[in-house]
Order: C-alpha cells, then sequence, then structure tokens
C-alpha cells in the first residue's frame, strides 16, 4: 500500500534527541528550542518566534492576545480544521464562516468584506495547502475597519506571498508540526509575532502566566503571577526532532516541490481536458508543496476514485468536512452570505500521497491508476 502520509524523517534526529537527554533539559525553551525560534526569527524573519505544543495551541494564545471574549466576532473560512475556530469560540467569540474562492480553497476577501460588522474583532486566515490567501486585500480590509489578523499557517512553513513569509504578513501567525506536515516534530507548533507590543505578554502566557521568561533572562530576580496563562512550551525533546529538520529544510521542501511537480505534469491531460481539476498557485505565490489534491467531478466520482485507488494499493483520502455544517459549527457560529462553493467543492477533494522520499515509481503508479479510471 502506498500511504498518503508518512512523517517526515532525516535520519539523525536520534542523535539530537539523544544530546538533549545528554544536556539533562527536558522541559521547554531549552537549547534546542531556542535554535528552533532563532531559526523562525532569522530566516522568516520575523520580530518573535515561540515553540508551542501544538498549532492549536498557538491559535489559543493568539486568541488571548487579541483579547477576543463574548461578543465579538470572528470571520474565518468554514473550510478548516475545527483548531481554527475552537481557539476563539472558547474565548466566547462568535463565530462568522464564509466562503472560499474555489481555485485555492482559501477564504475569499470580498466575503470578508460583506461579513464584517461593528462587532467584528478579527479576521482568522488559513492558507490552504500551503498556498497564501489573497494577503493584500485582507490586510486592507483590516487595516480600514482596525481589526486583528491570525494567519492560521498550519500547513504553510516555506511558503511566500510576494517573497514574504506566511505567518509574517498578519498581526500573528501559528504553525503546526504534526506528523502530518512538512516539518514535524511528531506534536507541536509554533506563534510568529509580528506585532512588537504583543511579545512581552506572549512570553507571559507561554509561561502559565508568569514572568518566568525574564527570570530566565536575568531581568527579575524572581518571577510570579502576571496574567492568565497556560502551559503553551514544545518539549525540548520534541524541539530536538524539528531543529534536525528546519536545517533541512530546503532539502525537504525541494524534494516535495519535485513530487508535486511530477504529479501535475503527470496529470495535466487530465485536467486540460476538464476531466478533473488540479491546484491552482496564483502567480504572487511560492508555495511548498505540502499537498497535491484533485477535484473530481462530484462527491460520488470521489468516492468511486478512492475506492478505485484503494483497490489498487494506493491510499488517498478526502478533507475538512465543512464546519459550519457540524453541530459545534451551528452552536458557535453561522454562514454569512451564500455558500457557493465551500461544500460543494469539499466534496469533490482527493488529496493524493505526498511526503518527504515518496518513490517516484510510486507517484508514477498514482498518476496511471488515476488515468486508468478515467478511461474506463
Amino acid at each position: 500500500m502506498i500511504p498518503f502520509n508518512q512523517p517526515c524523517k532525516i535520519g539523525t534526529e536520534i542523535e539530537a534527541i539523544q544530546q538533549a537527554l545528554t544536556n539533562n533539559t527536558f522541559s521547554g525553551n531549552g537549547p534546542f528550542g531556542r535554535k528552533c525560534t532563532d531559526w523562525f526569527e532569522n530566516n522568516l524573519p520575523c520580530k518573535r518566534a515561540l515553540l508551542t505544543p501544538s498549532c492549536t495551541a498557538a491559535l489559543e494564545m493568539s486568541a488571548l492576545l487579541t483579547e477576543i471574549s463574548e461578543g465579538d466576532e470572528v470571520i474565518l473560512p468554514s473550510y478548516t480544521f475545527v483548531s481554527t475556530a475552537n481557539a476563539f469560540a472558547l474565548r466566547g467569540a462568535s463565530l462568522r464562516f464564509v466562503d472560499v474562492d474555489p481555485y485555492t480553497m482559501n477564504i475569499s476577501p470580498d466575503k470578508i468584506a460583506a461579513a464584517v460588522t461593528d462587532k467584528t474583532k478579527a479576521i482568522v486566515v488559513v492558507h490552504y495547502a500551503g498556498v497564501s490567501c489573497d494577503m493584500d486585500a485582507i490586510m486592507e480590509i483590516a487595516n480600514k475597519h482596525g481589526l486583528w489578523v491570525i494567519e492560521d499557517a498550519a500547513q504553510g512553513v516555506m511558503s511566500t506571498y510576494k517573497g514574504k513569509a506566511l505567518g509574517t504578513i498578519g498581526h500573528l501567525g501559528t504553525y503546526s508540526f504534526h506528523e502530518t506536515k512538512n516539518y514535524t516534530s511528531g506534536e507541536g507548533g509554533a506563534l510568529i509575532i509580528n506585532e512588537p507590543s504583543l511579545i512581552e505578554r506572549a512570553e507571559i502566557l507561554q509561561e502559565k502566566g508568569t514572568d518566568r521568561s525574564q527570570f530566565m533572562k536575568g531581568m527579575v530576580d524572581k518571577y510570579t503571577w502576571r496574567d492568565i496563562g497556560s502551559s503553551y512550551l514544545l518539549s525540548e525533546l520534541n524541539a530536538a526532532y524539528l531543529a534536525v529538520q528546519l536545517e533541512h529544510a530546503e532539502l525537504i521542501n525541494n524534494d516535495r516541490l519535485q513530487t508535486w511537480d511530477q504529479y501535475a505534469t503527470g496529470l495535466w491531460p487530465l485536467i486540460e481536458e476538464g476531466i478533473i481539476e488540479g491546484p491552482h498557485i496564483p502567480d504572487d505565490c511560492e508555495h511548498n508543496a505540502h499537498m497535491f489534491y484533485i477535484k473530481a467531478k462530484d462527491e460520488q466520482e470521489r468516492s468511486d476514485l478512492t475506492s478505485y485507488l484503494k483497490e489498487n494499493n494506493i491510499m488517498a483520502v478526502s478533507h475538512y468536512v465543512p464546519l459550519h455544517t457540524a453541530m459545534a459549527g451551528q452552536r458557535f457560529g453561522k454562514f454569512i452570505g451564500m455558500d457557493q462553493y465551500t461544500t460543494t467543492d469539499s466534496e469533490r477533494i482527493i488529496r493524493l500521497p505526498l511526503y518527504y522520499g515518496i518513490n517516484t515509481k510510486d507517484v508514477s503508479h498514482v498518476i496511471e491508476t488515476i488515468k486508468l479510471f478515467y478511461q474506463k
């Protein structure tokens, strides 16, 4: 069976973890943690990066930092993972789901603009498949109305918009290092802080509401409880694994891009004939090959194709069920405007196997099997 995903392994991760064990530093913000945050701050670049236990945790920190509370409205796409919504629902916000652009499956700026009210406090954008949203248009809307912009760039490490790294354009950005992501630590995430006024409080929130980070820097002689917070720290063992991945970020990225290009070239005849749709990359975006997906004609064709691939030892999967159609989505929010593309296009998407080190022969097998399906 060709799996849909395999966690990325460079081969020297165990050595880094052994070094962390030798250092006798297991908890967060140790030497490997600092090595990772330095990588983000220097390479993206950004004002400050904090490692977190997950992208979910980074999103929750974003909700706290922007002081989302009951009565506030947050605009976001319905086509996303539940963490994007949960982080803000936990603070009492009313979720306002809007439609996507079918070419990218990213939130539509026009739909955002139509959903803004005097209760709107933040816009949460999701860079689907590592392809950027239209950030110029979104930031213009945010600036006009005085809104926070949080980038859910869980899938977006190494992707850019007009030369700027995803996660560094809004006020805050979040990354995921879950095992399904391009760069992994098993579980893990990062909060990218682009608004300098939020840095000090973010460090306090991360350390359970204390000023321990200032204590560790020698800025105070003891640390005390300063604010609400939680344990938003990534362990040193996870950070050691991640540090190896970041050292080889270009290698991993290039490998995935080659696979993505192989799919794009091999499936182009079907795309050109309009039999299937492939991913669309806007001219001002550079993507990280997080995902190669195709769109079948409808949900039934997707089901038939998925089954056919499985019969031929290929694991291909669908993706998000729109949040506004779920019980919790209806409880904590509502869809604003017309659901023109979110549901129908989500029912058509099939994600194909793509991971670091996948065999080119396996990719060819996937391509040829899809062609055989449509020939039949």
